[in-house]
């Protein structure tokens, strides 16, 4: 396809399996031969959800996070563009979508073939929305699916929403990031009002075995590599 993305020296690749997958500095991997693009926890409404249980906050969490899948697409052309679970934030989200939106994600499937892979928040297909519904995707030896620690060798999710706590100058700061080693990744919550988890909190614990984990900050326009000895537990 002509103007799809071509990797460069600088790009951060995580390795699975034989399979490189490109980590962006907006929390999405993209995986060059099927031009994939992966993206997990977007959690679509999930201010109008909190807007109904009485918590006023801005209802624009949606259309903030399609717009910068928006750019995404604009830049990496995808084949395939892959919600990795918790696209929408519960069951009834879609009725909640305004009209802008549900326009913004049918002109996304005309770019891409929409895939929806099930998630705790939205374990059943939504309707009248264009797009395919899977509990799991494979690519090569790589499975993808919500929740990390599936059987198989090697594997993609998302769900945890991990965050590193990095220690700076005098001050600490928390980053959306990946998490990695030889055999899984998890990928940073892409919604933008969706929190993070620490990744020294327990839920990692089984899924990682620390001395060879691989972590990955996200920055304004980069990724970057975090030593170990920089990480802080909350």
């Amino acid at each position: 396809m002509t103007g799809a993305y071509q990797a460069n020296a600088t790009d951060t690749i995580i390795a699975l399996g034989g399979v490189d997958f490109l980590a962006d500095a907006s929390g999405a991997l993209f995986e060059p031969d099927t031009r994939s693009l992966i993206v997990a926890d977007c959690h679509f409404e999930k201010g109008s959800a909190f807007t109904r249980r009485g918590h006023v906050i801005p209802p624009f969490d949606t259309q903030d996070t399609l717009i910068r899948l928006e750019a995404l697409v604009q830049r990496f052309r995808p084949k395939m563009l892959v919600s990795l679970g918790d696209g929408f934030h519960d069951r009834q989200a879609r009725a909640r979508l305004s009209d802008d939106d549900v326009g913004r994600l049918s002109n996304l499937a005309r770019k891409a073939e929409l895939i929806w892979v099930a998630g705790n928040h939205d374990p059943e297909p939504i309707e009248n929305l264009p797009g395919h519904s899977v509990t799991e995707l494979v690519i090569g030896a790589v499975t993808l699916r919500h929740e990390p620690g599936g059987a198989g060798d090697f594997e993609i999710a998302g769900h945890l929403h991990p965050a590193a706590k990095i220690a700076g100058r005098g001050r600490a700061v928390r980053r959306r990031c990946f998490v990695s080693d030889s055999r899984r990744c998890i990928l940073p919550a892409f919604g933008a009002y969706t929190g993070g988890l620490n990744i020294y909190d327990d839920a990692f614990a089984p899924l990682f075995a620390r001395d060879s984990w691989r972590i990955y900050a996200l920055g304004r326009e980069r990724l970057y590599a975090i030593a170990p000895t920089l990480l802080l537990a909350d």
